[in-house]
């Protein structure tokens, strides 16, 4: 889910930066602080918006910067348990597809693909269903459910999103089309190997 959360935080302005104007210096010192990093309460900062600075700032001994208040916006994603997310393959490894969805990726265990014998190409780089004949490969967009989420402040790549698409109405979206004829009374086209299947 994006949010755009209001803050309020205190900024340090170097001397070097004296001659700049202040809300330019001050923005700059805030997207360094805070975009691209993951925060365990509110998530993944992915801008810094809307930046307003106090004119009176304040010395402290010792340190030749000037201190002063700030309000900003952070626009940020927070991956919430239950919610329903679509993306699109990244990594296909034996244990499970990485799903890019949005600022992050999530893993959908092997286990958590779909209801089907699974057995790993590595040749092809995919997964593919022994009954259905399935393939998921890099690249494919997929809609999945998140069902763990486990954020650790710092770099996104040490949070970890767990999810699955063993649900009705989840899994490559191709494969969702298909359901959604067949639930219709409609004969479902033949899903086409990839190109990849030959090489």
């Amino acid at each position: 889910m994006y949010k755009l959360l209001h803050m309020n935080d205190v900024v340090r302005i170097p001397p070097e930066k004296f001659g700049a104007p202040l809300e330019q210096v001050a923005s700059e010192v805030l997207r360094a602080s805070y975009e691209g990093v993951v925060m365990r309460e509110l998530g993944a900062v992915l801008a810094v918006l809307n930046v307003v600075v106090s004119n009176v700032g304040k010395i402290l001994p010792g340190d030749g910067a000037i201190y002063h208040r700030a309000s900003f916006d952070l626009l940020v994603y927070t991956p919430m348990i239950q919610e329903v997310v679509e993306g699109e393959v990244v990594e296909v490894t034996d244990f499970g597809i990485f799903v890019r969805i949005g600022p992050m990726d999530g893993l959908v265990h092997v286990s958590q693909v779909m209801d089907d014998f699974i057995t790993y190409d590595e040749k092809r780089g995919g997964l593919i269903g022994k009954e259905t004949q399935r393939v998921l490969e890099k690249g494919v967009p997929v809609r999945a459910r998140i069902i763990t989420v486990s954020l650790s402040g710092g770099a996104s790549r040490s949070s970890k999103i767990g999810m699955t698409m063993r649900q009705p109405f989840l899994g490559a979206l191709s494969w969702i089309e298909q359901d959604l004829k067949r639930a219709s009374g409609e004969k479902p086209s033949v899903e086409k190997p990839s190109e990849k299947a030959g090489a």
